[in-house]
Parts: structure tokens; sequence; C-alpha cells
């Protein structure tokens, strides 16, 4: 079936109470990033809208809630064949509402493993730039408080720390601002209802009940599983995340003030664990980057436990192509001699 036209499209308003929900939600998120300062008047807000009704029910939602300020942009990843007719059924919405509208393609075509985290990371990618492009500081997705707790689920199914468990962030630094997540307290069900009762066409992804994906089986055990309440879960992964920015914001403090490049001792072997672990990742990339390291590959998320175990009983050892050892004054970092060959 072809996507809808602008002259199609027959829109019914929204309940005052959802928008002036939404907008207070906006505003109290762009207050937390930008620590306490109020949204201004003539801020534009960009929105992420792939044709879901999760996205759809937002698209009405930002632009009754801040009229003549918001654009939208729809990622077609070019995976499936009718992801071009969604976004000329998501254009023609936009057109309605007087809202501007980009469609994006990723740079090159999506392929190999893990296809899904090649499409979010080829989407964030091509979100980020174009909001940029357009001067935009504020980048809002659709995700809601089910998509948080088959988040958290996922995560404990893999052992998580506390970051991990924070599962999505409802605000998150960007190169070109900040990412805004105002929908994490609403429900799926509330969203769908709100697009049908407002007449707003959407799509459903055949890929949301493919069972081959880790979230589609952690959505089906929600929905077979009623004691667990995904409102509930959602609730818990924000206290999480609360949680989280007071331990990184503790362990930038002690950065700042004992790491001193690897030129003296790194003193943290008496703080607790989870800031030893923070801040030996951070060291380890940090040493790799000042002495030129790129082999083996490592990354700011990387299992450090061997490593932590070995320092703890004041021992040396070598992790990512660092070594470190213990010293009177603290743990001290250099490039790791290279390897003898046989």
């Amino acid at each position: 079936m072809s996507p809808p036209s602008a002259s199609e499209v027959t829109l019914r308003p929204l309940p005052e109470a959802a928008v002036a929900r939404f907008r207070a939600e906006v505003e109290r998120l762009v207050a937390r990033a930008f620590d306490g300062a109020a949204l201004k008047q003539e801020a534009r807000l960009a929105l992420a809208v792939s044709g879901g009704a999760d996205s759809m029910a937002m698209l009405r939602l930002g632009a009754a809630a801040f009229p003549g300020r918001v654009i939208a942009a729809t990622f077609d990843h070019r995976l499936r064949p009718a992801s071009a007719a969604e976004a000329e059924m998501v254009a023609a919405v936009c057109a309605g509402l007087g809202v501007p509208h980009d469609t994006l393609l990723p740079a090159t075509p999506i392929a190999g493993n893990s296809i899904q985290m090649r499409a979010r990371a080829a989407r964030y990618e091509g979100l980020g730039a174009w909001a940029a492009a357009a001067d935009v500081s504020f980048l809002l997705t659709a995700h809601h408080a089910d998509d948080q707790a088959e988040t958290l689920l996922m995560r404990l199914q893999r052992a998580s720390g506390l970051a991990g468990l924070s599962a999505i962030r409802a605000v998150r630094s960007a190169s070109f601002g900040v990412v805004l997540r105002p929908l994490l307290g609403w429900r799926r069900a509330s969203l769908r209802a709100l697009a049908l009762d407002s007449g707003t066409p959407f799509v459903d992804d055949p890929s949301n009940a493919d069972p081959r994906h880790d979230r589609t089986r952690i959505r089906a055990l929600l929905a077979a599983t009623p004691t667990l309440d995904p409102a509930a879960l959602a609730a818990s992964a924000g206290f999480l995340a609360e949680a989280e920015e007071v331990i990184a914001r503790h362990a930038d403090i002690m950065w700042s003030e004992r790491w001193h490049g690897g030129d003296r001792g790194f003193a943290i072997a008496d703080e607790p664990r989870e800031i030893r672990r923070r801040l030996l990742r951070r060291a380890l990339v940090d040493t790799r980057t000042r002495h030129g390291i790129v082999l083996p590959l490592f990354s700011d998320s990387a299992n450090v436990e061997g490593l932590l175990d070995t320092l703890t009983a004041g021992r040396g050892g070598t992790q990512a192509g660092v070594l470190v050892r213990p010293a009177r004054d603290g743990w001290l970092f250099r490039p790791a001699p290279p390897r003898r060959s046989l």
C-alpha cells in the first residue's frame, strides 16, 4: 500500500493533558542537562521519527507542545523494501503538521554481523550530523518505559555493571548537543493509543517480532509474565542511572586530582573497587593515547577484573599494551615492552 499524501492525512487534536505532560518533561530534561537552565523560547528541537507508533506519537506531541519549533528526520536504513515508503509516510504527516522533514540514508550499506548494532550506529551518526547541520542542540528519540524495561533485563542477562544497568539514559551528551528521551515514563500501549485516537498513521516494523533478536525474546518474556511490571523496571533503571551519575562524578573528581599522565603514581589503590575499576580503564585509555598504542584493541568498557585482582595482590600486570605495576606512591603506567619472539 502506498503511503498517504499530505492531503490524505486527517489528524485529530491530542488531549491537552498529554501535550502539557510532554512539554513539561522536555523542559525538565533540558534543565537537567544544563544545570537548571530553562529551554529558550527560540530553541528548536530535532525529532528522530521512524514511523512506528511511538515516534509518530512523539511527532504529534512535539508539534503540539512546541509549534513552529520542531524539525524531524527519518533514517532509512535500507534494510527492508518497505522502508522508503515508510519514510514517505512520515514526510506526509510532517507536511500536514507544517514540520520540516528530511529522510536520511546510511553513508555505506549496512551489512555484516550484529546488524542491529550496526544499524543503530549508522542511525545515530546520521541523525547527529543532520542535527549539527541544522544547528539544533536537542535531538529527541521516542524510547519509552517498555524499551527501558527490556534493556534493563537484557543488561542483567549479560551481567552488566552499574553503568550498563542504568540502561537508556534520559539525557546523553552528543557532539552536536544532547540527546533527550522525554517518553521514558510513558508506556508503549499508551503511545499507540494516542496515535490511534488522534488519527495519526504509523507502521509496525516486522523486525520487532523477529525471535532472532534478543530484545524480541525479552519482550515476549515480559508479555508472558504479568508479575514483571515494565513501569517498575523502568523506574529502577532510572534510580540506577542516578546512582551512576553520582559515582561517575566522584570518579571524575578523583581523576582530575590524582592522575598525572602516568609520570607519577596513580594513588587509587585504597579506593572502593568500583572507583578503581573505572579509573583503571580510564588510565589505560589515556596511556595508550599518549604513547600511540593502537593494538591490541581496547575500549573504556573493557573487562579489567583480572588486572585489578593482580594489582590488588601487589603484583604488576599487562593489559592492552600497557604495563601497570604498584609503587610506593601508587600505580605506574608504562607501555608494555615488546614480546620476545621464539
